[in-house]
């Protein structure tokens, strides 16, 4: 076969197969986006289940490969995130311990409902009924993670649900009054400082979240694209639950319940975080005189992707404590 032959088949092929990908997106482009998270899970040792609970329907990874007395460890994220920025985690924790990783309700795949609350106390009742539905069918001890909003969330749950949440770990949380920083001072004044409508903002967004270059994510075209879109259509949920979990009454919640949590708990946060300012430690510290305290250098708001390794260690370290009630 002639090379101009070769060539051209080639390029009947590359055709062939961009015609076939873009009849794919085309209903909805987004699909890309969750094609490469189902490649993150996979990569994670992690499975996909759903679930329906009081009227609610989840989406969440899960590995139940552990030990047959191994706790049950429940993951929850942060606003804008979702179940994927915990799978590095994850891969570090499998198989020591049963592992369920949802979107909460209102984010990722997991349901939104128009005009539901999803702000700290309506959420909390969400993922203690998820702690319950997933873990405690089985009897097994359950370690309640948070990150960002998800650990305000996993600090009211954890103190209004104490005979059902074992252990708990806050992972640089929201919802405690800390030194004023520019994220706080922004949302302080209505705004929402992590509103994506373009190339620049997304870069913007990145780049406030996360502090070491190493572990930026590189989010390709078309995919940038097609990410910023889905935030644009997104940026009026964001900021109602802002407005709850940031300017309402609730906001604090979480820091002055805290003294309620007994159970064993973990602290975790970077020193260069630019959202939740790292003086938020010590103020849960102070109503958490149990609490392991881990402060990391040279990460930001994500130290659950930064940090991975040190975050595990912090977590086996929360887990081999002293027998939980």
């Amino acid at each position: 076969m002639s090379l101009r032959r070769i060539i051209k088949t080639v390029a009947l092929v590359a055709a062939v197969l961009l015609s076939g990908l873009l009849v794919w997106l085309w209903p909805d482009p987004y699909r890309i986006v969750r094609a490469d998270f189902d490649r993150q899970r996979w990569m994670a040792g992690l499975k996909e289940r759903r679930a329906l609970i009081d009227g609610d329907r989840w989406v969440y990874a899960y590995n139940e490969d552990a030990p047959d007395d191994a706790p049950s460890v429940v993951m929850i994220h942060g606003f804008t995130g979702s179940k994927e920025n915990w799978y590095p985690l994850a891969r570090r924790l499998r198989g020591r311990y049963r592992l369920y990783i949802p979107d909460l309700p209102g984010w990722g795949e997991s349901s939104r409902k128009e005009g539901a609350d999803y702000g700290f106390v309506a959420q909390s009742h969400r993922v203690a009924a998820f702690a319950e539905h997933i873990a405690h069918r089985r009897g097994r001890e359950v370690v309640l993670l948070g990150h960002s909003m998800g650990g305000g969330i996993v600090a009211l749950t954890a103190a209004r649900y104490p005979f059902d949440i074992h252990r708990v770990g806050l992972f640089d949380a929201a919802g405690v009054r800390f030194k004023d920083n520019a994220f706080g001072e922004a949302v302080l004044a209505g705004k929402n400082p992590f509103a994506v409508n373009d190339r620049a903002s997304l870069r913007r967004y990145i780049d406030t979240v996360f502090y070491d270059p190493s572990t930026k994510p590189m989010i390709p075209w078309p995919i940038d694209g097609i990410y910023i879109d889905r935030r644009r259509r997104d940026a009026a949920f964001e900021q109602a639950v802002l407005s709850r979990i940031g300017r309402s009454e609730e906001r604090f919640m979480p820091g002055e319940e805290a003294a309620n949590i007994d159970q064993p708990t973990l602290l975790l946060w970077c020193r260069q975080d630019a959202v939740i300012d790292d003086s938020a430690l010590d103020l849960y510290a102070a109503k958490l005189p149990q609490a392991q305290r881990v402060l990391l250098d040279g990460c930001g708001h994500m130290s659950v992707v930064e940090r991975p390794d040190q975050s595990a260690d912090a977590v086996d370290q929360l887990i081999a404590k002293g027998q939980a009630r």
